[in-house]
């Protein structure tokens, strides 16, 4: 009997759009999962009413995509496209088989990411990440990341004219996608198989803040990677390896 494969859900984080899972897509495709890289509400490729940039509305928009698959599904969550993980997870906790998070915000229930690096920062200033480098809009909706700073904070890893190249398409991120609370219960998220993918020189979500957050929501096996923020661009294969190696413990149908 043949093997049925997972459908991977691929979340982009603040700032980003599916464009970021461009160099990882096609090594999980040449592994036989099919991929979806849906852009979330708010972002340049998916405009919507500002009712609908939130987590609510995120979410409802990875439940609409994955409503026409078949076969288990694991969601996977770069950065705060974590959170947007977490809570699809807890809404269709029958459907997914895991939940892989690549430096990823695996929140507690009820607890922002904020909230988090409050704490982690009195001992370690670096775990400010990004916030001090936020451009806003006047009435502070919606808030961008100059270049550089992008190219210092989330890419230092990558050559220069890749780094510059990322950089350049990142964009307006409206607030209410970005400053998300997921709530979930043990009986549906809490129950389900995680693999946390920690970035090692990440100077975005600092590695204490990885680690403070395996702590405070336990029980995800970790891989550790020697990169910055965005391993899926600096290093997508050992990436894919890691992936299918949790994907093929859990997630594998005959």
């Amino acid at each position: 009997m043949s093997e049925r494969k997972a459908t991977l859900v691929l979340i982009h984080g603040a700032w980003a759009g599916s464009w970021v899972w461009a160099q990882l897509t096609p090594l999980l495709q040449a592994q036989g999962y099919a991929v979806l890289t849906p852009d979330m509400p708010g972002s340049p490729r998916h405009p919507a009413e500002p009712e609908t940039v939130s987590l609510a509305g995120c979410v409802e928009h990875v439940l609409d995509c994955c409503a026409g698959t078949d076969g288990p599904i694991v969601l996977v969550g770069h950065s705060g496209g974590g959170a947007i993980s977490t809570q699809a997870a807890e809404r269709m906790a029958e459907r997914v088989a895991g939940v892989i998070y690549i430096a990823g915000m695996m929140l507690p229930s009820g607890s922002s990411f904020a909230e988090v690096v409050a704490e982690v920062v009195k001992s370690e200033p670096a775990a400010a990440g990004i916030g001090p480098y936020l451009q806003w809009t006047a009435d502070r909706s919606a808030s961008w990341v100059p270049v550089e700073a992008i190219r210092k904070i989330f890419l230092q890893d990558l050559p220069d004219d890749l780094a510059l190249a990322a950089a350049e398409r990142f964009s307006l991120q409206p607030e209410g996608a970005r400053t998300m609370v997921p709530v979930w219960t043990q009986e549906h998220f809490g129950r389900l198989p995680r693999l946390y993918v920690e970035a090692l020189q990440d100077r975005s979500v600092v590695l204490a803040t990885q680690r403070r957050m395996q702590a405070l929501v336990p029980g995800a096996e970790v891989v550790s990677l020697d990169t910055g923020h965005v391993p899926q661009a600096s290093a997508p294969e050992r990436l894919a390896e890691v992936m299918a190696g949790f994907i093929s413990r859990h997630a594998s149908v005959a």
